[in-house]
Formats: structure tokens, sequence, C-alpha cells
């Protein structure tokens, strides 16, 4: 049997690896786009995330209003950020701040309400079903 050269061995090797490694794909994200009006009833939404899944509601808001959000969940380890567009620091961290944040929004533009979960039971495929409520005042 003829010997097999370096660079056709290594051509060969680098084709089987990428062959068999598995393709991995971006976690899952919900998103959604929801509509708040001041003065209106609080919109109140139930869903359910596993794993490193998220689920993103964007709402538009105009600067002085306040906006209020409530995480109510069956997992010790479901929370929610609140990120301003075009801002790279959070607006809100619930992993320290807790599941209620309520204060007046810093400029008109969108915001995104991030539900997650922590690492340690996302990693554990972990489940939450979850109320998230919302609501904008002037």
């Amino acid at each position: 049997m003829p010997a097999i050269h370096t660079p056709i061995r290594t051509s060969l090797l680098l084709a089987a690896l990428v062959l068999a490694t598995p393709a991995w794909s971006a976690d899952p994200v919900h998103k959604e786009t929801v509509t708040l009006t001041a003065g209106k009833p609080a919109l109140s939404i139930q869903g359910k995330i596993q794993g490193y899944a998220t689920a993103e509601y964007t709402l538009t808001g105009k600067a002085g209003q306040t906006l209020s959000v409530k995480l109510k969940t069956n997992q010790a380890s479901n929370y929610f950020n609140i990120r301003q567009a075009g801002q790279d620091e959070a607006l809100f961290t619930g992993a320290s701040g807790g599941n209620t944040f309520q204060a007046k929004l810093p400029a008109d533009g969108a915001y995104t309400v991030q539900v997650y979960l922590m690492r340690n039971a996302a990693r554990r495929h972990a489940v939450a079903s979850y109320s998230l409520t919302m609501a904008l005042r002037d």
C-alpha cells in the first residue's frame, strides 16, 4: 500500500474532524415586541424558558416615564435584565436587583426586558414558568 503524503494526511484528518464535530447553534431566543401605553392597565405575559433559552420583550418608552416590571416565577434562578437600545450597560440587572424594577426612563427609545436563567440552573436544563408584568406611567 503506498504511503500517504503528510499534506494529504493532514487534510483527511481535518476533514474527519470537521465532519465528526457536532454543529453548535445559538441558544433559542424568543423575541417579542410589546406595546405599553402610559396610564393603561399593566400587561401580563406568561412564559416558559429552559436551559440557556431566553425571552426578550421590547417596548418603547419616553424619557421621564416610569417603567414597572415584576417577575413571578417558580424557579429561584430566574431573573430579568433591562437594556436600553444603544447602551452597553444594563439599566437593571435582576441577579443583583431582584425580581422587581420601577424607575423613570432616562431617554426616549426602545427598551428590552430579557428573561433568563442563571448559569447554575441553565446548565442543568432547568425549566422556569413565569409571569412578567409590565406597565408605564407618565
